[in-house]
């Protein structure tokens, strides 16, 4: 069955005459009666009693008006829907972002989003494997480079820095390191082999001010998450991201002076997202925190 000829039969059924559906349809009652009775020849059966007062549906015709109509009214209804999304801040936001940024900075902020933007729901996937947001595995990321494919757009968020931290109960017991060489009277955390990638030399801390040698740590983790617990824990120092630091976290910063590599921020969504509110709004949303963060 055509489609284009379906359409017009449910205009046609709906209206009960050609005259009213050539006006709905913007076509010439000719054209529309060709449609019907091309649609009727492929089926092998009359759609419509013709008389003149209009046209009633023939027994098919009522149930092939049925299901056409079910399929019209979801199609109408997805329309709407989707014209929604252009203008209304409603429906579910697909996220991805690193462990340590996802569940220490991002996360935190949620609340605040869903006070102003009730109507939202986010999914929220935390993953230090990269996210295939172009085949639509989420609707937008947050990621520490910028993307490789074209079609995707990408606003630059903040540039994180990393710095050395300590607990208070650490420092308290073992004193704060006066310089990079004095790093080797101290408990080290580092990554682990699976440090997250394409982020580089994030174990900077167990190269710096030793020369040639590597400092073995005590601790070795694949994320940023477990390397904060551990920190705050007492068990070492470690290089973490500045953004980390928040109100909340047992953490000292100590050899101020020393900062590992920077890593700029972006979020990145596909082209064919550019105007749905949902995103728009949370990119808003991360734009203002971001301006007003001290890190």
């Amino acid at each position: 069955m055509d489609w284009d000829k379906l359409r017009t039969f449910y205009s046609v059924a709906k209206a009960g005459s050609f005259t009213h559906a050539s006006d709905e349809l913007n076509l010439s009652q000719s054209a529309i009666s060709r449609q019907i009775s091309g649609l009727e020849e492929s089926l092998s059966f009359s759609l419509f009693h013709r008389h003149p007062r209009g046209l009633i549906l023939t027994e098919q015709g009522e149930t092939l008006f049925e299901t056409v109509s079910e399929v019209f009214v979801k199609l109408e209804r997805t329309e709407a829907i989707l014209r929604d999304s252009r203008t209304a801040a409603r429906g579910r936001l697909n996220v991805t972002t690193t462990v340590g940024f996802g569940s220490t900075w991002l996360v935190p902020h949620l609340r605040e989003f869903r006070e102003a933007y009730p109507d939202i729901g986010i999914n929220l996937l935390l993953s230090d494997s990269e996210i295939d947001i172009a085949m639509r595995e989420s609707d937008a990321a947050i990621r520490f480079h910028p993307p490789h494919q074209p079609d995707l757009i990408q606003r630059q968020l903040m540039t994180v820095h990393y710095h050395i931290y300590a607990s208070p109960e650490y420092v308290a017991a073992h004193g704060a390191p006066t310089s990079t060489a004095d790093l080797d009277n101290h408990a080290i955390i580092s990554y682990g082999p699976e440090a997250p990638r394409p982020l580089q030399d994030l174990n900077w801390i167990i190269h710096a001010g030793a020369g040639d040698r590597v400092r073995e740590p005590v601790l070795a983790v694949n994320n940023i998450y477990g390397i904060l617990k551990a920190v705050e824990s007492g068990l070492g120092l470690a290089a973490l991201p500045d953004y980390i630091a928040v109100p909340g976290t047992n953490l000292v910063q100590v050899l101020p002076d020393l900062e590992g590599p920077t890593f700029k921020v972006y979020f990145v969504y596909p082209e064919e997202l550019r105007n749905v509110t949902r995103i728009t709004v949370f990119r808003d949303f991360l734009v203002d925190h971001v301006r007003s963060a001290k890190f």
